[in-house]
């Protein structure tokens, strides 16, 4: 069965921004081998900083149990794997607009998309015994039963009216999120 008509525009639309963010320091020491922990403990921090402003944004919606958004909260996960509280890490303030449903869905592509890598993030740890993985399990078992089921509510939402926002959202919070990861600590 091929994909349907808004997950092919996203997956090859999204693909130079997905390709580019995965050039960060992390993704390029985890791909040699020669990640630390002390790296992963940044990145961590980084992606809580994303990760949260997000997750706020997405409790705001009045969305149906279909989409089982509170299994979806990730960011305490983070404070979990760094013992912090959320206090202590910086959160980005240059997000993307998610101010509409398309847009809304558009993150929600790039966010739950990437429980998917995450799990092989966190096999790569394992092998390295850096035991912040928490994050990085995504959804353990139901991962891919998750991913399966936003696909199918996605391609329910998405039309050809609102398809290009959706896809245009989806591109954004990847350089987004790129530009946060790269951004020097205060």
């Amino acid at each position: 069965m091929s994909p349907s008509p808004i997950l092919q525009a996203l997956r090859l639309e999204t693909r130079p921004a997905h390709d580019h963010l995965e050039q960060n320091t992390f993704n390029q020491q985890l791909t040699a081998g020669t990640i630390t922990e002390a790296v992963a403990k940044h990145f961590l921090a980084k992606m809580y900083g994303f990760l949260a402003p997000y997750e706020a944004r997405l409790r705001q919606q009045d969305l149906g149990p279909e989409w089982e958004i509170n299994t979806r909260q990730r960011a305490h996960l983070i404070l979990q794997d760094l013992h912090l509280s959320a206090s202590g890490i910086a959160t980005c303030s240059d997000m993307p607009p998610l101010d509409t449903w398309p847009r809304l869905l558009g993150a929600m592509y790039v966010m739950e998309g990437s429980t998917l890598g995450g799990q092989v993030i966190a096999r790569q740890l394992a092998k390295v015994n850096i035991p912040l993985r928490s994050y990085f399990s995504g959804y353990a078992e139901r991962t891919g039963p998750l991913w399966k089921e936003f696909c199918q509510l996605l391609d329910r939402e998405a039309t050809s009216e609102n398809q290009a926002e959706i896809v245009q959202s989806a591109s954004l919070t990847f350089q987004k999120l790129d530009a946060w990861l790269n951004q020097p600590s205060a």
